[in-house]
This record gives C-alpha cells, sequence and structure tokens, in this order.
C-alpha cells in the first residue's frame, strides 16, 4: 500500500502520466486487457497509452495517437480522436464529436461539449426534442485549464490556450490566450495567424458576420434614449451627433435598412436640423439632447467630423444636407490653397489631414448640391497635396521623434480619405505609402495587443488598401499581415448575453480589451467602436481575399468606392 492508502496502480489512474514507470508487469498486462476490450467498442490506440478503469469511456468511435492517456473519473463519449501526447485528466467529460491534434492537455474537472439539444419547438420537452452536433476541433500544441468549459461548433487554433474557468463560445485563434465568461483573447502566445485544422478564414468571417447581423437589433436598443429620442455614445452615456450617425451607419450595414428606433423620415429630419442654416456645420448635442450653439469653422475636430458623420448617415437614408456649408462654398481657389497651408503639417499631420478630411468633404457635399458652387476647388486641393507630397514616404509631413510614424500614417489615412479616394483619383507614390505604412505596422508601441485602438488599425488597413489598388507592390506582405491581424481583429468581439441592456449587448469597443485596461470605458461596447471594427474588419478581409465571405461592405464614411460612384445594395443574409 501507497503512504496515502491507495493501491499503486490507483496513484497512476489519477497521475496517468507515471504509467511509463510506475506499472508492474500485472499491472501493465491489466492495463493491456482494458484497452483490448476498448478495441473491440470502436477503439484504436497508438503505443504507450493508458486509460483508467476509473474511467467510463462509452464511445461509438475512439482514436488516440502515441503516448496518450485518459485519467479517473473522465466521461468520454461520442465519436472522439486525439493526436499524440494527449492528456484527458481527472472527472474531464469529452462528449460528441471531438477532433484534438497533437500535444493537447486537458485539465482536470473540464467539458469539451461537441454536441447540443435543440428547442425550437416550445411545445415539446427539450430533453424529447433531436440533438444536433457541429462538432469541437482543437489543434496541435493546446492548454485547456481545469475547469474550462467548450461548446459545440468551435475551433480552437493551434498553440492556444484556455484559461482556467473559461466559457469558450467562439473559434480561438491560433496562438491566442482566452480567458473568461466568454472567453475573449487577453494576448497571443505567437503571431496570430488562421485557425488550425481545416477551417479557413472565410469560414470564421461567415460565422462572424452571422453573429454581427444578430447583434445588430440589441446593439442599437441598448444605445437608444427613449426619453430624447435620440443615440448615446455608450449604453450609459449622453447622446452625441456622431453616435446618431455611427447608428445609421451600423443598421445599413448589418440590417440593410435604417434603424428601428424612428421613421427613416424623422431620422433625416432629425439630422437635418441639425446643420446651422448660416455656416453650414453641423451642431453638437448638449447632455439633454438639445443642440448646441452652431460651431464655427474652426470647430474642434470632434465637431468638425460632423461634416463626414452626418452628410453620409443622411446619404445611407437617401436624403441630403439642407444648406451648403459655407466655409468652402465662399472659397476661391486661392483660397484653399490659403487654408491648406495653414495647416499644420510640419507639427501635426493628423489634424492638417483631419482638416483637410472635412474640406474635402464638405466641398463634395456642396458639388452634390450646385455643382458650379464647387467648380475647381477639389482639383486645387489634389493639386496642391501633389506637389507637397515626400515622394520617399510617399505621405505628408514628418515622423515625430515621440511617436515614430504614427503621426504622418495616421494624417496620411485621413488626408486621402477625403480627397484621393472620395474622389477617385490614384494616389501618388503607391509602393512608398506600401512601405511606409508596413513599417509602422510593426511598431509595438500601437500594435500590441493591450494598445491596439480602432483609430489606429484602420489607418493601417485602409491605406494599405487603397495603395495596392494602384500597385502590386508587396502584394504577399499585405496579405500576411491582413491573415494575421484579422483572427485577432475578431476576437476583439465582445460577447454579451444578447439582451438590450447596458451590460448585456455584443459589439466592439473603441480599444481592444485587454487586462491591463479593463474597466475603462473605451474597453466597453460602443457605437463607434462597432461602426469602425466593421470597417476594419472589410478592409483586412478584402486584403487577405476573403471580403466575400462578409456579405456586406461599407457604404458610408469608409466606403471604399468613390463617393461618386453609385452605392452597391447590401445583402443581409
Amino acid at each position: 500500500m501507497s503512504q496515502s492508502g491507495r493501491r499503486p496502480s490507483q496513484d497512476v489512474d489519477y497521475s496517468p502520466w507515471k504509467a511509463g514507470a510506475e506499472l508492474s508487469s500485472g499491472q501493465r498486462a491489466a492495463q493491456e486487457e482494458h484497452l483490448r476490450l476498448l478495441e473491440e467498442t470502436g477503439a484504436r490506440f497508438g503505443d504507450s497509452c493508458f486509460v483508467s478503469e476509473m474511467a467510463c469511456v462509452d464511445v461509438d468511435s475512439l482514436d488516440m495517437g502515441d503516448h496518450s492517456y485518459i485519467a479517473a473519473g473522465a466521461y468520454v463519449t461520442g465519436d472522439v480522436t486525439f493526436g499524440r501526447h494527449c492528456s484527458v485528466n481527472v472527472y474531464t467529460v469529452v462528449r460528441g464529436d471531438v477532433r484534438a491534434g497533437d500535444g493537447v492537455r486537458i485539465g482536470a474537472h473540464t467539458s469539451i461539449l461537441g454536441f447540443n439539444h435543440s428547442m425550437s419547438d416550445p411545445d415539446i420537452e427539450i430533453f424529447r426534442q433531436p440533438l444536433t452536433s457541429q462538432g469541437i476541433t482543437i489543434g496541435d500544441d493546446v492548454w485547456i485549464g481545469s475547469n474550462a468549459v467548450l461548446l459545440d461548433g468551435i475551433t480552437v487554433g493551434s498553440k492556444s490556450v484556455i484559461g482556467a474557468g473559461s466559457v469558450v463560445t467562439k473559434d480561438v485563434p491560433s496562438g491566442a490566450v482566452v480567458g473568461g465568461n466568454p472567453a475573449r483573447v487577453i494576448r497571443y502566445r505567437t503571431r496570430p495567424g488562421p485557425l488550425a485544422h481545416g477551417t479557413s478564414l472565410a469560414s470564421r468571417l461567415e460565422r462572424f458576420a452571422d453573429d454581427a447581423r444578430r447583434s445588430a437589433r440589441p446593439l442599437l436598443e441598448s444605445h437608444w434614449s427613449p426619453e430624447l429620442g435620440l443615440f448615446t455614445s455608450h449604453p450609459s452615456g449622453a447622446p452625441t451627433t456622431r453616435a446618431q450617425g455611427d447608428a445609421i451607419e451600423i443598421a445599413d450595414l448589418l440590417l440593410g435598412d435604417s434603424p428601428p428606433q424612428l421613421p427613416r423620415e424623422e431620422l433625416v429630419e432629425q439630422l437635418r436640423s441639425l446643420q446651422d442654416s448660416s455656416t453650414g456645420m453641423i451642431c453638437a448635442l448638449s447632455a439633454d439632447g438639445a443642440p448646441v450653439a452652431p460651431p464655427h469653422e474652426d470647430a474642434d475636430a470632434q465637431t468638425a467630423y460632423h461634416v463626414l458623420s452626418t452628410g453620409y448617415a443622411l446619404d445611407l437614408l437617401g436624403s441630403a444636407f439642407a444648406h451648403p456649408i459655407t466655409m468652402v462654398s465662399r472659397q476661391g481657389p486661392a483660397d484653399v490653397v490659403n487654408s491648406l497651408e495653414r495647416l499644420p503639417w510640419t507639427s501635426e499631420v493628423w489634424g492638417a489631414g483631419d482638416r483637410t478630411d472635412i474640406l474635402a468633404t464638405a466641398i463634395h457635399w456642396n458639388s452634390a448640391r450646385s455643382p458650379h458652387t464647387s467648380e475647381g476647388q477639389i482639383e486645387t486641393v489634389i493639386g496642391w497635396l501633389m506637389r507637397h507630397v515626400d515622394p520617399v514616404t510617399g505621405m505628408w509631413g514628418s515622423p515625430r521623434a515621440g511617436d515614430g510614424l504614427l503621426q504622418i500614417v495616421n494624417g496620411y489615412y485621413r488626408t486621402t480619405r477625403g480627397t484621393f479616394a472620395q474622389f477617385g483619383v490614384p494616389v501618388p507614390h503607391p509602393e512608398r505609402v506600401i512601405d511606409t505604412v508596413l513599417r509602422h505596422a510593426e511598431d509595438p508601441r500601437w500594435f500590441r495587443p493591450d494598445r491596439r485602438t480602432a483609430c489606429n488599425v484602420l489607418d493601417v488597413a485602409h491605406p494599405l488598401w487603397l495603395a495596392s489598388q494602384y500597385t502590386g507592390h508587396r502584394e504577399s506582405d499585405i496579405t500576411e499581415l491582413a491573415q494575421a491581424w484579422l483572427p485577432d481583429t475578431l476576437g476583439q468581439w465582445i460577447e454579451g448575453d444578447g439582451s438590450s441592456q447596458a451590460s448585456g449587448a455584443s459589439g466592439f469597443s473603441f480599444r481592444a480589451p485587454h487586462p491591463r485596461t479593463v474597466g475603462t470605458q473605451d474597453t466597453s461596447v460602443s457605437l463607434q467602436g462597432t461602426e469602425m471594427w466593421l470597417a476594419i474588419v472589410w478592409f483586412l478581409a478584402d486584403l487577405a481575399g476573403v471580403s466575400a465571405s462578409l456579405d456586406y461592405r461599407p457604404r458610408g464614411v469608409h466606403r471604399p468606392e468613390p463617393a461618386s460612384q453609385p452605392q452597391p445594395s447590401q445583402q443581409v443574409g
């Protein structure tokens, strides 16, 4: 007897990794007979496998590779495959259609459930309704912590880690460390990449798009204030002008319609009422939903952005501004040049790009109302930009010592979004643009998992997409980056409980959720974060060649087509 009072074989039952060294000849013979009997029920075993006689193995099929084991108290049923060096530790449940690769280590008391109950008919008791099974696929070199729960239909990528107590309801990217309920990406062991074992990026995108569509209505409802009749920036926040535009873009993208909270005509009237008739600028909203005093031409960046967000929201609703934007309509070519030359191109390129975007978008809206009022203006803007572009970087301005290439790349996105992209003009030096953006994308100060924001990632994805329309330069590098970033981005989706309550809606936060930033407002689900990351997913997917799997395409501020081209109809599955 051992000091614990158990037979030596019982020690191995609970610690089966000891089987190779501690089994006596008699115990080894008993184990071989036990495996032989299991083989008669449809099991197959590689060399040096161990299955405790204290485990319940009642399978349709079981295939275990060399040096794999099942410990005491485990419950294994269904069609199960394990590769080499896999462990099913004590009191673990593995049921249904489960396929695991090599080196998969499963902690005690874990449940891996490759089947589910259907419950479509409320008049029939659930236990009488048929079972369904999509199966669970687990890659190589995966560690699943104790008390984790893995639900049917997921794929766990190779080299990933599932934290103890996690509830995994969605695919886990290769190399990801996930945790929580529901499990979310915390960080990466390895560079993110496509999922293992045959699960394509395309199929994951299809599933993501379906989930996003199902979540759209609760998301909009959670950000709607019925008392004010307005959308709020966050579920517990105040209404903002941008939130109205973000809600309309999300509804158009995922529902193929306007938000259900108000009739389309009322939404149009609400947005048009925010434009000041004398300046044409768009008002902000106070905490009680009242328009703030009309902004002037030099409004701050947040207020000036309303020219984009409100203008494109009206466009999606089939309407337009009621008044011209006079800061533009009264300018001749010389005034446009003076406006551009006053911008801080050498010290704050993002700010200069922001103002250029606002200027060019105002020209676009005015031209749509009355073409002759904007004659020659956009040609002047693009001509000035062509003369001042840096042929070495393909961008404007110079890098700053404190933030590397951040300013010039982010400034490039805003500058080109409103000009070259919006008006369908080829960008200058696209090869140099790609070189600069790819170099910037390697900077961990901005693209570490705990530092990724929608702005910084969009300002990489869109310039790469735009420049690649005019050159095949470094195509494989761009595709590799897109394929690496996509699983990470999809892993940032925050899964709520499906309700329309503040904490229940699913969506994206502006900043990627991470343990170091948990609890901050910019890591909670928001309309702005969801609208921006949905566009990012599309651009990355298109760079990776799989955007058709999303079955949606941005049609507002982040639309890929020039604004002069007809918008493609939105297909909603």
